[in-house]
């Protein structure tokens, strides 16, 4: 599969399928994940930013909101990670001189989904550290 099968395609089809359920739904939302490459244009990243890009323009009428981490200490990111040299690098491109956690985009997650943010909508949130802030 390519990166727009997955982040683009998938996304479309998700969306589609819990459709019907969410338009009969009073406080529905969708929230997707972008990447902080779509704004900042980082090497080795034009394809899942080309990708990502797509899904930040995904917005039916429902409420949808888009997050956009920077690196994030996941499996997928181990190889970025795995030395001590290289966890210490990825910690200081950061402002905030950490790279996120699932933790981080999970509270973003959760509080949009919540009612708590009933009057947002078509938002892209960078939890990233203050990546998307540097410009170089």
């Amino acid at each position: 599969m390519t990166d727009f099968d997955i982040n683009v395609v998938g996304a479309v089809r998700v969306i589609q399928a819990v459709l019907p359920r969410l338009e009969k739904s009073h406080n529905a939302s969708i929230t997707l994940f972008s990447t902080v490459a779509v704004q900042l244009g980082m090497p080795f990243h034009s394809k899942v930013a080309a990708s990502k890009g797509t899904v930040e323009g995904l917005t039916p009428r429902i409420r949808v909101n888009c997050i956009a981490p920077s690196l994030t200490d996941t499996p997928m990111a181990a190889q970025l990670l795995n030395t001590e040299q290289k966890r210490e690098a990825s910690d200081q491109r950061h402002p905030m001189k950490r790279v996120g956690t699932t933790a981080d985009l999970a509270a973003m997650a959760e509080y949009l989904l919540s009612d708590k943010a009933s009057w947002i909508t078509g938002q892209v949130f960078h939890v990233d550290g203050g990546m998307s802030a540097l410009r170089t």
